[in-house]
């Protein structure tokens, strides 16, 4: 091991290459996990990044809408080897994901309905309902720091669960709110989140507090705006060409559309904009029903990568259902739904850090958040409690009566999360072994 004092040598673009791979296929955890994991890694061991510059591009990442811990590695990699660092390291940190949960996705249309497959899913979709309100509990420990904040979360959760307001009206309204509250009351929409106040280091990293900038990660109108350009150009190409050759109101080209749309609403992660896919998915295009939407997050849940990948599932299961290329190609449409979803999804966050990276770099130290991200976070609070609620009312409630196993379930993941801190691939395989139990025993 090398001395404190000491800066670890450069990096090449192919050391960089294996360990985004392997991250790739060992980031369960969820978005808390997989930036802790990169921190222990990347900060502690092997001194890649320096601690307060890793703060600094997570304060970034937590700004933006999309994956934080994605675009956390697309931003590292985009600093460490340019361009095409930041391109290998995001893509090598959903690809995994995206795979397994394509295979996952067949094996749940194609095999669904044998006894091990059910009773898998039985168990573990109680503890998705545990583990989304952990999430609220999470978020809402950081965000809901005072009357304002709480008076907001509990607004959004009634607009959503009692009016049926569309999830990007909720998140404007907020932030309408918090540029007003932000103005006329500043102490109560004061800002969360990290923080670059941290003394801690770990030794001279490769790029340490002190290192010059980077010539391609110093700020440039131009530069700006040619990444924009070409990010935006490439999703509007894709979407074009989806267009032009199936029709502008054929399922792929809705699903680069309205992925594109939900990308854009990611503030808070992913549970946030599940009620969004939701009623996109289920309720205005019809790709999935309700116990589809529940049985995807149950399978996102046990693979590693982003949890947003769930629109994955969403355009697997899209595909095959609607049959897109004829019911002799079932398998090549949901391929082709889920590679369309994955694609519109993931690509602004690419375009995000490698157009404003350069402008982050060059107000290091100075990054603030915002009151209407502020207020955002709140909202998001009362959001993830509705989602709870709607996954509580499909798996708890079975023709009219209570799943009382199916409660227990969820009561004991909750104790396991809330109390003992369970991890959630432990808590996961605990309660599909429970299911399996109960499926074999009620059999």
């Amino acid at each position: 091991m090398l001395p404190r004092d000491t800066a670890p040598p450069p990096v090449t673009l192919s050391r960089a290459f294996w360990y985004w791979l392997k991250l790739g296929f060992i980031s369960f955890g969820g978005p808390a996990g997989q930036i802790a994991m990169m921190h222990t890694e990347l900060v502690e061991r092997r001194r890649w990044i320096s601690e307060q510059r890793f703060l600094h591009a997570l304060n970034y990442c937590m700004l933006l809408p999309g994956p934080e811990a994605t675009q956390l590695a697309v931003y590292i990699g985009w600093l460490m080897h340019r361009t095409r660092g930041g391109i290998i390291a995001g893509a090598l940190f959903v690809l995994p994901s995206l795979l397994l949960l394509m295979l996952l996705s067949w094996i749940y249309l194609a095999y669904g309905s044998l006894p091990v497959v059910a009773g898998t899913l039985y168990g573990i979709k109680p503890a998705v309902v545990a583990i989304v309100l952990a999430a609220a509990w999470r978020i809402g420990t950081r965000s809901l720091r005072n009357p304002a904040m709480i008076a907001i979360a509990i607004a959004a959760f009634l607009a959503i669960a009692v009016v049926g307001l569309p999830f990007p009206a909720i998140v404007l309204a907020a932030a309408v709110i918090g540029l007003t509250g932000g103005r006329a009351w500043p102490h109560l929409f004061q800002v969360g989140g990290a923080t670059l106040d941290s003394k801690a280091s770990y030794g001279l990293a490769i790029i340490d507090d002190i290192t010059p900038t980077p010539a391609h990660a110093r700020f440039s109108p131009k530069h700006l705006l040619k990444v924009a350009l070409i990010g935006g150009g490439l999703g509007a190409a894709v979407w074009l060409l989806l267009a032009s050759r199936y029709g502008a109101s054929h399922t792929l080209a809705q699903m680069g559309w309205f992925f594109t749309k939900a990308a854009m609403l990611t503030f808070g992660g992913a549970y946030a904009v599940l009620p969004y896919v939701y009623q996109g998915g289920v309720e205005q295009y019809h790709w999935l029903t309700a116990t589809q939407m529940i049985d995807g997050l149950a399978l996102g849940e046990t693979t590693p990568g982003p949890l947003i990948m769930i629109v994955a599932f969403v355009g697997f299961v899209g595909g095959w259902t609607h049959a897109l290329f004829g019911t002799d190609s079932l398998l090549l449409a949901g391929v082709a739904g889920a590679a369309v979803a994955a694609f519109f999804t993931f690509l602004p966050s690419f375009i995000f850090i490698l157009a404003g990276g350069p402008l982050v770099e060059s107000t290091r130290g100075n990054v603030r958040m915002t009151a209407p991200l502020t207020a955002i976070s709140a909202a998001v609070v009362g959001v993830i409690v509705s989602l709870a609620l709607f996954f509580g009312q499909h798996v708890f409630f079975v023709d009219g009566r209570i799943d009382w196993p199916a409660v227990a379930i969820s009561a004991a993941a909750c104790i396991a999360l809330f109390r003992f801190k369970t991890g959630t691939i432990k808590l996961i395989a605990a309660c599909a072994l429970a299911g399996l139990m109960l499926s074999y025993w009620n059999g």
